[in-house]
């Protein structure tokens, strides 16, 4: 005689058994109910515990990209007091001020421009810049810069969005001054737009025009730098400008070449938050303020705050106060002597690397580092740490960059790398 199936446990009880996760009871209720309903009781905790890893967290990143898109791009550390802050509120006056009064002027100083707005991301920059000062208007761009950057957002898509009207000029590798004086000749009011090919190369025969050139042709030129480097000549650096930035444009020299506006990330090479900034021409920059989509695009105090302190540490020329900076800048010997520390601790094997600036910047620029390898992929086990450490697979080994680990991560990493993989003794 078959024995009685015992009943389930009842959610109330199971979602206690299962109270050390670390999650709010209502959702351990959740994850106790879908366990009970699919005749699944024991899977409770494992239903919990995939709830808990789909949350923020912190990871450390072993990839060598310093600006990886999936994990946030540049590092930040930003905090304050919940208190109110003068976001908009002039306190000279106490009036109404303005949120594009306090990162904006900073960012401006720093790009030797006249004036700056703060978006919420680069796209936005774009998108706002191009609304503003391009609709009905002929949009004038090279073919070889109708680029797609990620997530399937494409300029001529935003050209469409802003009411411009695209003119293509040259060709996929080359576009001469005589292409554009062709398509301004052809009459009607017309910008020029010049987008920065920052997540992909074209090499061989090729053939560009610089902003300084487009700014003597009479029209205003809207510069996408994309990556945001504030300066080409890196004044905040100790050191002259790193050798994997020799092709990077910066966006003082853009304005100092008569751009009307440049616009570019504030999270890729500038080390900051999630942001979009459009600096130029102190009429061009109001234009951009007063369309309808700025109150759209406009970022938070958070935001603000942070993109603050970012800019101030470069006007404070204090690169060791911006974690991209401070990471991208280690010397290899001491990323060699990390990796040779803990080499000895883990089993894993020291070995030279090539890191990248990543986040849709510098395409196909390496870095000289260093790390650690073991045979095999231990990817998966590494992402189950906790704090999960994303490493990369290559030739068969499993790869731990240090060139975008924190020093002060290294024990957490020693710890993760000893209970995934230990060599035979």
């Amino acid at each position: 005689m078959d024995r009685p199936t015992a009943p389930p446990p009842s959610v109330d009880a199971l979602s206690r058994r299962i109270a050390d996760v670390g999650l709010p009871h209502a959702l351990l209720v959740r994850a106790a109910r879908e366990a009970i309903a699919a005749g699944e009781p024991d899977s409770a905790r494992q239903r919990a515990e995939a709830i808990a890893r789909r949350q923020l967290r912190p990871v450390i990143n072993a990839t060598g990209v310093l600006l990886h898109t999936n994990l946030g791009r540049a590092p930040l550390a930003h905090e304050q007091p919940a208190r109110y802050t003068n976001l908009e509120l002039d306190l000279d006056s106490g009036r109404r001020g303005s949120r594009s009064a306090h990162a904006g002027p900073l960012l401006a100083e720093l790009c030797g421009a006249k004036a700056a707005l703060v978006l919420n991301n680069g796209a936005g920059a774009i998108l706002l810049a191009l609304a503003a000062l391009a609709t009905g208007r002929r949009a004038i761009i090279s073919r070889g810069e109708l680029v797609e950057i990620g997530g399937g957002f494409r300029i001529p898509e935003v050209l469409a969005i802003s009411g411009a009207e695209l003119v293509e000029v040259g060709t996929t590798n080359r576009t001469r001054r005589a292409d554009y004086e062709a398509a301004l000749a052809a009459g009607g009011d017309a910008v020029i737009v010049k987008v920065h090919q920052s997540n992909y190369k074209v090499v061989g025969f090729t053939e560009s025009v610089g902003i300084g050139e487009l700014s003597t042709l009479g029209v205003p030129v809207i510069a996408d730098l994309g990556s945001g480097l504030l300066d080409a000549n890196t004044p905040w650096l100790r050191a002259a400008p790193p050798g994997w930035l020799a092709n990077e444009p910066g966006v003082r020299q853009a304005v100092e070449a008569g751009a009307t506006v440049a616009t570019f990330s504030g999270d890729k090479l500038l080390g900051g938050p999630q942001a979009g900034v459009i600096v130029g021409d102190e009429q061009a920059v109001e234009a951009c303020a007063r369309h309808p989509l700025a109150r759209a695009l406009r970022p938070g105090g958070l935001v603000l705050a942070a993109l603050q302190a970012t800019a101030l540490a470069y006007a404070r020329r204090d690169a060791d106060a911006i974690a991209f900076w401070r990471l991208a800048t280690q010397p290899v010997a001491a990323l060699e002597a990390r990796a040779q520390a803990l080499a000895v601790t883990t089993g894993w094997q020291a070995r030279a690397t090539a890191a990248a600036p990543g986040g849709g910047s510098l395409p196909g620029v390496e870095i000289a580092s260093f790390g650690l390898c073991a045979p095999g992929d231990h990817r998966a086990a590494l992402r189950a740490n906790d704090p999960p450490v994303i490493a990369r697979a290559e030739d068969g080994r499993t790869i731990c960059d240090l060139r975008s680990v924190a020093a002060e991560d290294d024990p957490l990493l020693a710890a993760a790398l000893g209970a995934t993989w230990a060599p035979r003794r």
